[in-house]
This record gives structure tokens, C-alpha cells and sequence, in this order.
């Protein structure tokens, strides 16, 4: 990313990022920051997380923007009600909440345990839900905007993940009716949906023995994977005054391979 050519839709701007240790996330954190935002890191990822701020650091704080870290379980409500109060005190405001984090396995039907369904709701959906209800009231203050992480696979059949497709497609429904909720007051809430993107999170993905790659093949980008970058420019856009008029839809970023 060439900080010098990208623009400053972010200045003044303070808000909350999670799953910004790694991936999409950290290249989200980088974005923002070099278009001036200043964000409260959020990951259970300690390491990642300190990783990311010194990134943002070694930018050079272009346009006002900065990060700290918040090392907390997305899934976990006292945490999340700690990492919105910790922004709250941190930049007297919070007016942006873009949600990335998130996980998923490769995993057929007939091995998904209760607990391994439960544990992809309780990340993907119900950590988006539990940052959006509780920045909510903070968002409502100065007119904030909402970006959720959705996928490809909501829409699309992805085969060997279901618990991770009926996740996602959990929060892109929530999305999408939480926009209509809170248009009254103000908040802006959308939809990202990547598809296949190279991330440490996709690279550790291996699909069972003798698994029939003809399809993942249809869905496949002509012109390869996803870079977090081109993603991250997608949430950019998302949560700027350039997206203004979007809302309440997905806004999908998967290099035409769905089409």
C-alpha cells in the first residue's frame, strides 16, 4: 500500500476493529490508520495484535491516524463491553465499528459437533452482534457507520463448510436488519463480503482426502485469490463518506468469482 496516494476520509475519526491481528483484519488496521483513523484493536491474538500496532507505527501516523491493542475474546460479553468502554475512554468517541474477526475449518457434515457449530456462531455471529448492540449507543451520538464481515459462502454453496456458511449468512441477515433498525438514528450499518482471499486463515485450510476440486474450481477467481489489501480498500470505501448512500446491502469483493 502506498500511503502517500491514498486519500484522508479518516481524519478525526475514532472507532473499533476486530480480528485485526492477522489477515484481513491487520490489513483493514493499516488502511484505516493511513487515511487518519484512530482504532482500538481488538483480537485474542496478543502477539498478532502487537505485530499489527507496530505496523501502524512504522507507517508513520499519516493523517492523525494511530491504533492500540485490545487483546479480548470476541465471544466473550464482559470483554466485548470492556473493549467498547476501553475506545470510549481512550478517544472520547466511537464512530466507527468494523467487525473482521472470525474463523472457520474445512469440515464435512458428518464431523461437525455440536461444540465446533456452536463455537462458529459464537465467534462469527454473536461476537458481530455483541460489538454492534453494545457501540451502538456510542455510534448513535455523531451518526456512526457499521461494516460487518460477511462471505461469499452466505450466499453461495461452499461445500465442506456449513457451520461456517450458515454463520456468516446469520450476520449478513443480521446486517441487513439492523441497517433498517437504526437508519432513524443515524447509523449506517452494511455488508463486506469477501471471497477467496489469501490470508493465514485460508492457507491453513486442507480439504478431505479425495474431495472433488471441480467445483471450488467454478468458484475460483480468474484472476487468482484475493490480496487483504483489496479487501480492505473494499471496507475503506464501506465506511467513508463515499459510501454514504450504501446501506443495509453486501457489498461483494470476490474478483468477479461468483458472478
Amino acid at each position: 500500500m502506498d500511503a502517500e496516494a491514498i486519500g484522508r476520509r479518516f481524519t478525526g475519526k475514532a472507532g473499533i476493529l476486530t480480528g485485526a491481528a492477522s489477515g484481513i483484519g491487520r490489513a483493514a488496521a493499516l488502511r484505516l490508520t493511513a487515511e487518519g483513523a484512530r482504532l482500538l484493536l481488538v483480537d485474542r491474538d496478543e502477539e498478532g495484535l502487537k505485530e499489527t500496532v507496530r505496523l501502524v507505527g512504522e507507517q508513520g501516523g499519516r493523517a492523525g491516524g494511530a491504533a492500540s491493542a485490545y487483546a479480548a475474546d470476541i465471544a466473550d460479553e464482559d470483554a466485548v463491553r470492556g473493549a467498547v468502554a476501553a475506545a470510549k475512554d481512550r478517544y472520547g468517541a466511537v464512530g466507527l465499528l468494523v467487525n473482521v474477526a472470525g474463523f472457520h475449518k474445512v469440515v464435512p457434515l458428518e464431523e461437525v459437533t455440536l461444540d465446533y457449530w456452536n463455537r462458529q456462531f459464537a465467534v462469527n455471529t454473536a461476537g458481530t452482534m455483541l460489538f454492534c448492540r453494545e457501540a451502538l449507543p456510542h455510534l448513535a451520538e455523531g451518526g456512526g457507520v457499521i461494516v460487518n464481515t460477511a462471505s461469499t459462502s452466505a450466499t453461495h454453496a461452499h461445500p465442506y463448510m456449513t457451520a461456517y456458511a450458515a454463520s456468516k449468512g446469520a450476520v449478513l441477515a443480521f446486517t441487513q436488519s439492523l441497517a433498517a433498525e437504526v437508519w432513524g438514528r443515524g447509523v449506517r450499518v452494511l455488508a463486506v463480503s469477501p471471497g477467496g482471499v489469501a490470508t493465514p486463515l485460508t492457507e491453513a485450510v486442507s480439504f478431505p482426502e479425495g474431495t472433488d476440486g471441480a467445483y471450488y474450481a467454478r468458484i475460483t477467481p480468474p484472476a487468482g485469490m484475493g490480496r487483504p489489501e483489496e479487501i480492505a480498500a473494499a471496507i475503506a470505501f464501506a465506511a467513508s463518506e463515499d459510501g454514504a448512500y450504501v446501506r443495509g446491502v453486501e457489498l461483494r469483493v470476490d474478483g468477479g468469482s461468483h458472478a
